[in-house]
């Protein structure tokens, strides 16, 4: 008979404040921040500052993410595994550590990640260290106080994406500079500047700043493959260094791109998977610790390992452990991320694609239009047969569909009346991000779509 140790309620204390730098040393506190709730961005923020925003407040600096990298958080969150080990859920610890303040320390029963006064922190507000400010996440003040995100994209979507999260979860982040006083022009120009925007999509085309999605969420976000890819082959592969380059993953993961054909392997399955983490850590091993990566940066710089698997066997270190099935005491992040994928269901292939502001009335007659981050600006209809697809699109104006095939809206907002009548419908469930409906909402004998 298995043994289950029950869950904690409270952590001792790691004792982390002792001998390590105080928040001072790393920038000022905005001292009205709270644990929950948001605040305004201050009128003259400072680097190091730190603000409490809410998740909907943020815009992304990045086109895409690695969606696997999210499935294996959202598969732990959803997970009993860490509380049969008798230890929080990691989206406690998550939370945390992204706020500044480490580890959870007191996680009761019914504790939400919306609602950080449900659960206790280790390090109390106003006595981050040095080592926690340093894990958190990072913001720029742009034009007009609007937030830019630019680092914590994966983990700040997973907590958009729990289910006990969402949009108005707030959390704290540190502000990298202030260019509110800027236009948008010389605000673009310093970003690029600092490397702290990514204009590449998902097979590394590069963009323009317009084609940037406005807000997080699974929906909105483009999924990059070799970004995910990446995530996985950290500490077997590489190991980011503490003065890691901005978008580090990203700069890997395209150099693995012109290397490696990930459509040799079949990502559904974890052996196929695993070995296509294997190949390319090894590959990253491989290269020549003076070869330029990406943008200058070496394979040095980039934090290639000396060897593989940091020296360890096949079945030990982070490969071992990757390895491990969804039965194991403690699953692999690869076991996590291909349960929670095989949840999500896929829309269906578009024949149109609308991107960026579109005015006037769409009809859609036949086949799967799509609106992909669409400012849409008049009413909508899909006809008897047809499928409208809007994943992260604005629209503006009364959506109708009668005996369509497929309504598939996730991560929309629609400013207007919303009436689906006999068709295929889904707007929720594993992979479809929150919408937001202004205006009445009709449906009627639908089914799943």
């Amino acid at each position: 008979m298995s043994t289950v140790t029950p869950p904690r309620t409270a952590r001792t204390p790691r004792r982390l404040r002792a001998g390590l730098a105080t928040a001072a040393a790393a920038g000022a506190l905005l001292a009205a921040a709270p644990q929950a709730g948001a605040a305004a961005p201050a009128p003259a923020a400072r680097a190091g500052d730190l603000l409490t925003v809410r998740l909907d407040q943020l815009r992304p600096t990045q086109p895409s993410v690695g969606k696997d990298q999210i499935f294996y958080k959202l598969g732990r969150y959803g997970s009993r595994k860490d509380e049969q080990a008798g230890d929080f859920n990691k989206r406690f610890d998550d939370w945390c550590e992204t706020n500044g303040q480490g580890e959870a320390e007191k996680v009761p029963a019914g504790a939400r990640l919306a609602d950080p006064a449900s659960f206790t922190c280790e390090i109390p507000l106003g006595e981050e260290t040095g080592k926690s400010l340093a894990a958190m996440k990072t913001v720029v003040i742009g034009p007009g106080g609007t937030l830019y995100l630019t680092d914590g994209h994966h983990s700040l979507t997973s907590f958009w994406e729990a289910a006990d999260g969402g949009p108005q979860t707030p959390i704290r982040l540190r502000v990298q500079a202030d260019y509110s006083d800027l236009d948008q022009s010389a605000f673009w120009d310093e970003m690029r500047a600092h490397h702290w925007v990514w204009l590449r999509d998902e097979d590394g085309t590069p963009i323009t700043t317009g084609e940037l999605p406005t807000r997080l969420g699974l929906s909105r976000l483009h999924d990059d493959p070799y970004r995910s890819l990446v995530y996985f082959t950290r500490d077997i592969g590489y190991s980011a260094p503490e003065d890691a380059a901005e978008y580090l993953e990203f700069l890997w993961g395209g150099w693995l791109r012109e290397r490696l054909d990930l459509g040799a392997y079949d990502l559904q399955d974890p052996a196929s998977y695993l070995q296509a983490v294997r190949d390319a850590s090894e590959l990253m091993v491989a290269a020549d610790p003076d070869e330029i990566i990406a943008d200058g940066r070496t394979a040095a710089e980039l934090g290639r390992l000396d060897e593989w698997n940091d020296g360890k066997k096949p079945g030990k270190g982070e490969f071992g452990k990757l390895a491990q099935p969804l039965t194991a005491e403690k699953p692999g992040k690869l076991a996590f991320a291909l349960d929670y994928r095989s949840r999500v269901v896929a829309p269906p292939p578009c024949t149109t694609t609308l991107r960026g502001p579109r005015t006037g009335p769409l009809v859609v007659a036949s086949g799967v239009t799509c609106l992909d981050n669409t400012r849409q600006t008049g009413p909508v209809v899909v006809r008897a047969g047809a499928s409208l697809v809007a994943l992260g699109a604005d629209i503006t104006g009364p959506v109708r569909a009668v005996g369509a095939r497929s309504v598939h809206v996730c991560g929309t907002r629609v400013e207007g009346p919303l009436s689906v009548v006999g068709s295929g419908l889904r707007t929720e469930g594993p992979g479809c991000s929150a919408n937001t409906f202004g205006g009445p909402v009709q449906l009627v004998a639908n089914t799943r779509g």
